[in-house]
């Protein structure tokens, strides 16, 4: 079986989070049960810095529109996985992804679409059983194949990223006009909706982000085209791969631990308080810790009420993380206020790492979680999570029972500041009783959200998709 995996991110490549996690881990768990897949992204300027060889392919000119694109197409091999790259450097030759912080390149629309068009000529050249298409960036791929085409499975890692553009792009892009109605959407060009009205199949990233996504609340104005096509979507959750996130392993963090011997998180814990800065009598009290991007989605505005409250109650925090200046602005306000909270702007994997083997109760009250990873990690290292019950948040993380004494962190659901705080508060009384508290560290620890698991359910999706209809 032959798969075209296409994304617009896969570490260590080129990424800037979940998106970019999946395109590095669920192929190579796919190449493992046999399964000849070749990952395909924009041959970004960042990806040039990689270290990497990169060998040519083919090269042509690629007509959009009134215009013509110089395309080269190159490889290279990651852990034996071949890994594509779509040269067009008057597209891709820039220092970001999708435009600077905060903003968005103007031609982005004709970026992608220009992208995906070359992956056709890719097509032709290799041909594949399978092409996987990953969020908006693809999305236009079966509307641009003519003609006899493999089947498509056509991934959605968020919904609230939609490729939205004006509807003055039509022509650039070069869309016949018997085909514009299936991308327009209220007057705008929107790539997702091309995705999931010509896709074969349609996967998410967790079983309750499918059935969330066909709702007003969490469809972005898309859910009834999702409800249309409920017998071909499926919820799939996110992998860990334990090979880089496992306290067992682990070559970031100052000591390494297991469910069956805790003493080493005791000791990443005296060490992250030391390396925060903070004064040696808490290190009895409960951390708190957050490691997310600091927008809106992640649900910030249920976390900032709160702070204050927190400070009072003597109980330390790190944050880490970057995004909208009105949260990085808000938190560095709260942090001058108090010597409990550690700010830090910007991304450190190996700090992620410390943060979450030291920190005792991971916070992550999204407003909605496709998936979500840090749970899955906090899991492994014994760091209960604080979680809103929604995608896949509520897919893994089991909610603590005080009365039977089970369970892997503490949910909320609705979406107010005072529910948040009192999941937390669950949280702390838990911490407090250390019998049990080391009773829920241990059944949490041994969860299981390896990788393997989730490209099983991957090729049983792909077998469905060979089968004659």
């Amino acid at each position: 079986m032959r798969v075209l995996y296409a994304t617009a991110e896969a570490f260590p490549f080129a990424g800037t989070g979940g998106l970019g996690e999946v395109g590095r881990y669920l192929p190579q768990a796919l190449k493992k049960l046999g399964i000849d897949i070749e990952v395909v992204l924009p041959f970004y300027q960042v990806v040039k810095k990689t270290g990497f060889s990169f060998h040519p392919i083919t090269e042509f000119e690629l007509k959009m529109g009134k215009r013509r694109i110089f395309t080269k197409i190159l490889y290279t091999y990651y852990h034996s996985l071949k890994v594509i790259f779509i040269d067009q450097p008057e597209h891709f030759d820039r220092p970001y992804l999708y435009g600077p912080p905060g903003e968005a390149f103007p031609d982005n629309a004709l970026r992608f679409a220009s992208f995906t068009k070359a992956l056709i000529k890719l097509m032709e050249k290799n041909p594949y059983h399978i092409v996987h298409l990953n969020d908006w960036h693809t999305a236009l791929l079966p509307l641009f194949l003519n003609g006899k085409r493999p089947p498509i499975l056509f991934t959605i890692h968020n919904m609230g990223y939609q490729g939205d553009f004006p509807q003055e792009v039509l022509e650039e892009l070069g869309i016949p006009q018997e085909k514009e109605l299936i991308v327009l959407h209220h007057g705008r060009v929107n790539f997702l909706k091309a995705g999931i009205l010509l896709s074969d199949f349609i996967s998410t990233v967790s079983p309750t982000y499918a059935r969330e996504i066909q709702t007003p609340e969490y469809g972005f104005g898309l859910e009834k085209y999702l409800e249309e096509r409920s017998d071909k979507l499926v919820g799939i959750l996110n992998g860990v791969d334990y090979s880089v996130w496992d306290p067992r392993n682990d070559p970031f963090i100052p000591c390494r631990f297991s469910a069956e011997d805790l003493s080493g998180k005791a000791i990443c814990k005296r060490e992250l308080l030391k390396e925060m800065g903070f004064p040696e009598e808490i290190s009895e009290r409960p951390l708190l810790a957050m490691v997310s991007r600091l927008v809106y989605q992640k649900g910030l505005d249920l976390l900032l009420p709160i702070l204050p409250f927190l400070h009072r109650k003597g109980y330390p925090m790190v944050i880490l993380g970057t995004g909208e200046r009105r949260y990085e602005d808000a938190l560095r306000e709260h942090a001058g206020k108090s010597p409990l909270l550690k700010l830090i702007l910007g991304y450190d994997e190996a700090l992620a790492h410390r943060i979450i083997a030291g920190a005792d109760l991971l916070l992550i009250p999204s407003f909605y979680e496709p998936c979500g990873l840090n749970q899955m990690y906090g899991l492994r290292y014994g760091t209960l999570p604080v979680v809103r019950d929604t995608g896949g948040l509520r897919d893994t993380v089991k909610d603590v029972s005080f009365k039977e004494k089970r369970g892997t962190g503490f949910k909320f659901r609705l979406k107010r500041p005072c529910y948040f705080l009192r999941a937390i508060l669950r949280g702390i009384k838990a911490y407090k009783d250390k019998t049990l508290w080391q009773s829920l560290q241990k059944e949490a620890m041994n969860e299981d959200f390896s990788w393997e698991n989730s490209a099983k359910e991957y090729l049983k999706l792909y077998q469905t998709l060979l089968t004659p209809r």
